[in-house]
């Protein structure tokens, strides 16, 4: 055994028996001031002082020991636990759910308005400006747990955070519970909470096995679940997606609680509602999850504004309300707000000056933002310019051109005129505004309309050339690559059927001796010619060889 792990060994020891001491303080104290009853040490209360003694300040070389020591301190508050009588059943039940309920109130500081971890958007800045307009809590970008765990470079940027960042949920993807808890030991000091991402529907997540499509193992999440919430300080959350059927969503969640989730957040839409069959998340699924559960609950679906969040919260009964797309489009919505879209641009641009951001991130940022003003056709060059370029000034320079153009409407000074083509109501497309998708139903017509048009195309489509006769789509292209090169002669003079006078090759066009390549440069060789033809320069170097060697030779002479 090293000195290292000696040491390890030796303040897991320390902590084991401090906490075996703390106990039998807090045994004796409690037989000595009781009198007609006997003493009931509480659940909440050994929970509480497990949780003090592992927060104790301990010197750990490295991740094996840091797990050795909790496994110690775990095993003695086991102990103390078993030794400790309980009254009655109820009042068990009465202090577990007091203590699930203080980490949403001490941990994580009771919060309601909460924002999604988004992978490319949820970055530092743009939590940062979240926070300044209303968000209580905010979870970082997806995680990789694997490339977490061996990249430094990757670790380093995803855990960028401030003191005012907080309450702060790491949130890891992931299949193997080993690799998943090594992650979650590295963020557990820069965090509030770990998050096990079992809700991501995308492709990606199907061929790496995480996400929603761990719904189909369960005894895998258990394992995965089970095993962080064992070893990690900070308590484990989940956030998943409902299955069709409310009881199975519920047996799900229960599942999960069971195994050492201390918080859920359900989307209330299944693994196939995605992309153009997104459609509408089932509020009941997240009700019926929050009723058969004692943990707390944030729901996610359906918000894009501060009053879909209250309606949630009345309706379902969670603890908070989680926004993803409604909070990047508008990130003043946990304000009620609806700036003009340069504000929370500009607010934004200023923070990643402070915290940067990669280029992407910020584009992106910024086409959500200016979505409603950059689909008009006045603004294609803002468009193209916020595409292509990945500057802050360039970045900055589009924001300002957007704002100088819509600001006299915004003032009042110009009065805006839009055709309607219906009679709703709608905001000016200058202000941040929720993004809309349409119903799953309205998607497959448009979808099938679009596809019976490209097919009826193809069919009638007909290719026909300047003058209106008809052509080949191969003799169109080849009309528009000559068009393209109007200064290229339109005869092309081709090779003759001469050959090589030595040989059976074509002779090349351009060589003096009438020769190809190869015979030409034997030829220059053996009778000491040069070929400008072929770029063969046989005479002229040696005749260069032989002068510089008579005045090497000269200059030799005279010293």
């Amino acid at each position: 055994m090293n000195q290292k792990e000696k040491n390890s060994v030796a303040a897991a020891v320390a902590i084991a028996a401090a906490a075996t001491a703390a106990a039998a303080a807090a045994a004796a104290a409690a037989s000595t001031t009781s009198t007609s009853t006997n003493t009931t040490i509480t659940a909440a209360t050994t929970t509480t002082t497990a949780a003090t003694l592992t927060n104790q300040p301990t010197t750990v070389t490295d991740n094996a020991s840091t797990i050795t020591v909790q496994q110690i301190v775990a095993e003695s508050t086991s102990t103390r636990m078993s030794s400790v009588s309980v009254n009655t059943s109820d009042q068990l039940a009465t202090d577990s759910a007091t203590s699930e309920t203080n980490i949403w109130e001490n941990v994580l500081s009771s919060p309601r308005y909460v924002v999604a971890p988004m992978v490319d958007a949820s970055e530092l800045a743009w939590r940062l400006l979240s926070r300044r307009h209303g968000a209580h809590l905010c979870y970082t970008p997806m995680l990789h747990s694997s490339v977490f765990c061996r990249d430094p470079k990757y670790r380093r940027e995803a855990l960028t955070s401030t003191a005012e960042d907080r309450p702060l949920i790491v949130q890891f993807c992931g299949n193997d519970p080993n690799t998943l808890l090594e992650a979650a030991l590295l963020a557990e000091p820069y965090c509030d909470a770990v998050d096990i991402n079992i809700g991501c529907p995308q492709a990606i997540a199907k061929r790496g096995r995480y996400g929603a499509f761990l719904q189909d193992d369960w005894d895998l999440l258990r394992r995965i679940v089970s095993t962080l919430s064992k070893s990690l300080r900070v308590p484990v959350t989940c956030k998943l997606r409902v299955f069709a059927e409310i009881d199975k969503t519920v047996k799900y969640a229960q599942m999960l609680e069971t195994a050492g989730a201390r918080l859920l957040t359900v989307h209330g839409r299944t693994r196939e509602q995605k992309g153009p069959l997104t459609g509408i998340a089932s509020w009941d699924h997240i009700k019926a999850v929050r009723q058969a559960v004692t943990i707390p609950v944030f729901a996610n679906g359906n918000i894009q504004c501060l009053q879909d969040i209250e309606r949630c919260i009345e309706e379902t009964g969670v603890h908070g309300v989680m926004s993803a797309e409604g909070n990047l489009y508008n990130p003043y919505i946990f304000e009620a707000r609806y700036p003009p879209s340069w504000e929370p641009a500009l607010e934004y641009l200023d923070l990643v000056e402070r915290y940067p951001a990669p280029p992407s991130y910020i584009r992106g940022h910024l086409f959500k933002l200016f979505q409603h003003t950059l689909c008009l056709a006045e603004n294609k060059e803002e468009r193209e310019n916020l595409a292509r370029n990945s500057t802050m000034e360039s970045f900055r320079n589009v924001v300002y051109a957007l704002r100088d153009r819509y600001l006299p409407y915004h003032e009042g000074r110009l009065i805006w005129q839009e055709e309607m083509s219906d009679h709703n109501l709608k905001l000016p497309p200058w202000l941040c505004q929720p993004y809309i998708r349409h119903l799953p139903e309205e998607n497959i017509q448009k979808l099938e309309i679009e596809r019976i048009e490209t097919q009826n195309e193809t069919i009638k489509r007909k290719f026909r050339d300047e003058e209106g006769n008809e052509i080949s789509r191969k003799r169109l292209k080849k009309l528009k690559r000559i068009a393209r090169r109007p200064n290229r002669p339109a005869i092309i003079v081709k090779r003759g059927s001469d050959l090589c006078c030595d040989c059976p090759n074509p002779v090349s066009l351009k060589c003096v001796h009438k020769l190809c390549r190869q015979c030409c440069r034997n030829k220059c060789f053996t009778e000491n010619l040069d070929c400008a033809g072929h770029r063969n320069l046989t005479k002229t170097r040696r005749q260069m060889a032989i002068e510089f060697a008579a005045k090497r030779k000269a200059i030799q002479d005279k010293i």
